[in-house]
């Protein structure tokens, strides 16, 4: 039986029909009627033939029914699958292997057809209630992510947050990253801890004035100034709120806001309270609105698409950035009116990446990426195997990530360093976790990686252990996280019944690669393993600590793989290469992750332009990293959002 789509593909593009809409609406009219007539005497009979005996009918394969597709006509109403569907055939995973090929004819009317897919002109648009009903069209005003709130106390006040006050942590919604407003909820145990935290912060801010003089949270005091000018109490309490308010709400501040918390100042004084005691009420009353607490960007009554004003703008371009609040620049150019053109907004963003800050677009939009910003949390080798492992090597592997993802953006490197770089970064305890040469006491720097393998997010010794059991390696968790999270193939669970691996495991094989031999011979298993297991056995050199090692119980280590495709590699350095054979499907999957955690929300068709903006970007600029932030930044969706009209 000749399958074109057998099951683990399918079910990818299964979800596909969910997330993948896209209408025929806004395409040019011709090109879509000979599309849809190419599919009709092309394409149709090939399905006919081919496909449409395994994949029919409520139990067809991967769920995916080829019966709905009956025309041009039907395939127009679901574009968005076909780009899937072409990307698994060319890859030679479909069929799957021991299935009779296509042939040369079928295999070019097929590609010509997907290749000829109209393209819909949404460039200046983002999707509403009216122009796409599935999509909701609007982006909730949402709370600050407990990374952000921490930065913007820390940014507005000049104080940080003790660690003892435990802000919950947030799920994850749209593209995978916490920003998506849907999932940021608001709890009785965050208002606990935001008073809390409100009440210790302003405390020790207060505390000495002097300690405060330069920084954000200055606090004015009455009494005769510096250059002699008297201060009454009343003019001392107005200069502190409004400057203090204006920071953290990052927006000018009218009279009338400032008049209410000059009404909790005085309450408070009356009560027989000194300055000191009477500031921190109000102050604390600014770290608690939903002014701060909130990204707040508001509407005008008609609704509709608006663009964003100049500091809402400056708030997301923090936010992304920084994952934090606006420092004074940023804010001063909005209240000048000077984030307005491309021009004016690349040379902040530029600026902003220059920053120290800017380690968070390795802390936290890097962490999530990779999927290992639980890793302090969650990961927990076997004490009994790994007698290495403690809390110390965890954080310097998490620090390791982190500047390994941010540093490429602040130096504006090439992107797929993050795939293969030359360096590893590294401190005297990491180089020599690693076997690296680095002297006692050396703080983080780029260290050479010489021959070891090891440059890239692949082998980051965070992700090698995040992707092992804790008693062993995992080529299958590995070569999934490859595919998932790095080149965008969606991978899906496993078939039910299926047994898990150890029960492979006989008398005479014990080896990890011989287990998994016996595995796959399950035709269910077979399809999703041929895919993901040689990846994985590609960076079996590395122990679930990030280690290199030759054995393990008594076994050499074979790294060798060979994909559906045909290509074989061995280690990680060969590895790499092959990888960076697929860098269209690298970049294309970070460019999506990295827009979708910069609008905090999911992507859907209206996104697609600045997807192909960024990747003609990367190609014109020889695989600039910066370059994507510099296309998003200045696109419509991150400057425009769609408002619902008041009721």
């Amino acid at each position: 039986m000749d399958r074109l789509f057998a099951f683990s593909g399918m079910l990818a593009i299964a979800v596909a029909l969910t997330l993948g809409h896209s209408s025929a609406s806004a395409v040019d009219a011709k090109a879509l009627e000979k599309w849809k007539q190419d599919f009709n005497e092309s394409v149709l009979p090939i399905i006919e033939s081919r496909c449409i005996e395994c994949h029919r009918g409520k139990d067809a394969d991967g769920e995916f029914d080829l019966a709905k597709f009956p025309s041009g006509e039907e395939v127009a109403k679901q574009m968005g699958i076909w780009e899937r569907v072409g990307k698994r055939v060319r890859l030679k995973e479909m069929p799957p292997e021991g299935s009779p090929q296509l042939n040369d004819e079928q295999k070019s009317a097929f590609h010509r057809w997907l290749d000829s897919q109209p393209k819909e002109d949404l460039c200046s648009q983002i999707a509403n209630e009216e122009t796409q009903a599935w999509y909701r069209g609007v982006v909730m005003s949402r709370r600050l992510t407990r990374t952000e709130y921490l930065n913007a106390v820390r940014d507005a006040t000049g104080v940080a947050v003790d660690p003892r006050f435990e802000i919950p942590s947030d799920g994850a919604g749209g593209e995978g990253f916490d920003t998506n407003g849907d999932s940021l909820f608001t709890s009785p145990i965050h208002v606990e801890q935001y008073l809390a935290v409100a009440a210790d912060v302003i405390g020790r801010a207060i505390a000495d004035p002097a300690s405060t003089e330069n920084a954000p949270l200055q606090l004015t005091l009455p009494g005769k100034s510096a250059d002699g000018t008297q201060r009454s109490t009343e003019q001392a309490a107005r200069a502190t709120l409004g400057r203090f308010a204006r920071r953290a709400w990052r927006r000018p501040i009218a009279d009338e806001e400032v008049d209410r918390l000059m009404q909790l100042f005085a309450a408070v004084q009356a009560d027989g309270k000194d300055y000191k005691q009477s500031i921190a009420e109000p102050l604390k009353a600014v770290l608690l609105s939903p002014n701060f607490m909130f990204v707040v960007e508001s509407e005008s009554a008609a609704g509709g698409v608006q663009r964003l004003t100049p500091h809402q703008l400056a708030m997301r371009l923090s936010l992304f950035l920084w994952s934090s609040i606006p420092d004074e620049q940023l804010l001063a150019r909005a209240d000048a009116g000077e984030l307005d053109t491309p021009e004016q907004i690349v040379a902040e963003t530029r600026r902003m990446l220059d920053d120290p800050k800017a380690r968070y677009l390795g802390e936290n939009f890097g962490l999530q990426w990779i999927n290992i910003n639980n890793l302090l949390t969650n990961i927990r080798p076997d004490a009994e195997v790994y007698p290495e492992y403690n809390r110390q090597l965890a954080e310097d592997l998490r620090e390791e990530a982190i500047l390994t993802i941010a540093n490429v953006f602040r130096e504006d490197r090439s992107l797929l360093e993050l795939i293969d770089a030359p360096y590893v970064y590294a401190n005297d305890r990491i180089a020599k976790h690693y076997g690296l040469s680095a002297a006692d006491g050396a703080d983080w720097q780029a260290i050479d990686a010489g021959e070891t393998g090891r440059g890239g997010v692949l082998t980051l010794g965070a992700t090698l252990m995040a992707t092992s059991y804790p008693r062993r390696t995992s080529p299958v968790l590995r070569g999934r996280w490859l595919l998932e999270d790095i080149l965008g193939s969606r991978v899906p669970p496993p078939p039910p019944g299926v047994p898990a691996l150890e029960a492979a495991e006989t008398e005479k094989v014990v080896s990890l690669r011989e287990r998994l031999e016996i595995h796959r011979k399950n035709p269910e298993c077979a399809s999703c393993h041929n895919r993901m297991d040689p990846l994985g056995f590609g960076l079996e050199n590395f122990d679930a600590l990030g280690r290199w090692r030759e054995s393990e119980n008594g076994f050499a280590i074979d790294a060798g793989g060979k994909l559906p495709s045909g290509e074989s590699f061995t280690g990680p350095s060969e590895l790499k290469k092959v990888v960076l054979k697929r860098s269209h499907d690298f970049e294309k999957h970070f460019v999506k992750k990295l827009l979708g955690f910069a609008l905090g929300r999911g992507l859907n068709k209206f996104d697609q332009c600045v997807i192909e903006d960024c990747m003609k970007a990367l190609k014109e600029q020889d695989h600039r990293a910066a370059a994507i932030i510099e296309t998003i930044v200045v696109s419509y969706p991150f400057q425009h959002r769609y408002f619902k009209a008041a009721e």
